[in-house]
């Protein structure tokens, strides 16, 4: 027992020196980029803010304006600076989160990400997608690496169209099983959206990471992804699809091209 005990902590150590091992930009640098990182966290949360409590824009609109801000901004890092730069993103990120549920209702931080039918657990379901995101981002890097971006892309695009355009188009509603007796409620309107916005989003990623090819069989398999991305987002429990949207499409691209 003690000897696989070892093992284990030996393969986390490897790990985390490995990772480290990857952190070789100079002290400045990283403050710098901190810096930057919260300033674009707050300012989009902020904007977010500015468009539901001075525009009257629905709460839908508000929070996927942040979600599609700090996940763009999320997919350039992981570009650029890889696992390491979007863990102090991701730090960064969670500070300006964290103190907008500290200062609760009526305050525009929360307020942009708080939606009201999800009352009385309007705090729970900005904390689920987070975790969600959380599970997703650093699972899909571990396990993927470099072809995390897909995940950030779907989620950042595909999966940020589906509420404001359900809200503001969905006339034609459908409901998807997916727990014991529970029911998600969708619109075709806000699938296609998702299906849609994947799709690009796909074919961004893979342009990337320099896996496209231009045949008919590499868009029929983008194209099959993507829908099933539309399935993941509808069948999702509330508040978990940004996990199910970042490893699910991040594996199937990685299994195919990787």
């Amino acid at each position: 027992m003690l000897r696989k005990e070892n093992i284990i902590i030996n393969d986390i150590m490897e790990l985390l020196s490995k990772f480290l091992g990857e952190i070789s930009y100079p002290l400045e640098d990283i403050l710098f980029a901190g810096v930057t990182f919260f300033l674009w966290a707050a300012v989009s949360l902020t904007f977010a803010g500015y468009t539901k409590q001075r525009q009257n824009y629905p709460t839908g609109y508000s929070r996927k304006i942040f979600h599609f801000l700090i996940f763009g901004a999320a997919s350039i890092v992981q570009w650029r600076w890889g696992f390491p730069g979007v863990c102090l993103f991701g730090a960064l990120t969670s500070m300006v989160i964290f103190y907008a549920l500290l200062r609760g209702d009526g305050h525009p931080w929360y307020e942009a990400l708080a939606r009201e039918k999800d009352a009385p657990y309007r705090t729970r379901y900005i904390i689920l997608p987070y975790l969600a995101t959380l599970i997703g981002g650093m699972g899909s890097n571990l396990l993927f690496g470099q072809f995390a971006l897909i995940g950030y892309l779907v989620t950042g695009i595909g999966d940020a169209i589906a509420e404001p355009v359900g809200v503001r188009f969905g006339k034609h509603a459908y409901r998807v099983p997916v727990f014991g007796n529970l029911e998600s409620i969708r619109t075709v309107e806000g699938s296609l959206a998702v299906f849609l916005g994947s799709l690009g989003s796909l074919l961004l990623g893979t342009m990337i990471l320099g896996v496209w090819h231009s045949t008919f069989l590499h868009i029929g398999a983008v194209a099959g992804v993507g829908v099933v991305c539309a399935g993941l987002e509808a069948a999702t429990p509330h508040g978990w699809d940004n996990t199910t949207l970042q490893i699910i499409p991040t594996l199937l691209v990685w299994w195919m091209w990787g």
